[in-house]
């Protein structure tokens, strides 16, 4: 594996004003119009339109990447993993 996430169609843009990407045993990608918050409501800057944030737990710099992920030996599938919740409760996808 490559740590990158799978190639696919780029959908339209949609006005949802972010995407994130989960990349394979790595980060989640966060890119475009959105605001990160501590659990206590604070805003936290990300200083740019597109983060990496963390997954492993491991990271010194949470809640953003600093790719401890690779020396911890972190794995985690990109894809969903089982059936979405969401569909046996009628919520539309």
């Amino acid at each position: 594996m490559t740590g990158q996430p799978p190639v696919m169609a780029q959908p339209e843009e949609d006005d949802r004003g972010a995407t994130v990407i989960p990349y394979e045993d790595g980060p989640l990608l966060l890119r475009g119009d959105f605001t990160l918050r501590t659990p206590d409501g604070e805003v936290i800057a990300p200083g740019r339109s597109t983060v990496a944030l963390c997954r492993c737990g491991k990271s010194a710099i949470k809640p953003f990447c600093d790719g401890t992920h690779k020396a911890v030996g972190f794995h985690a599938r990109a894809g969903r993993e089982s059936p979405d919740p969401r569909a046996s409760e009628g919520f539309e996808q």
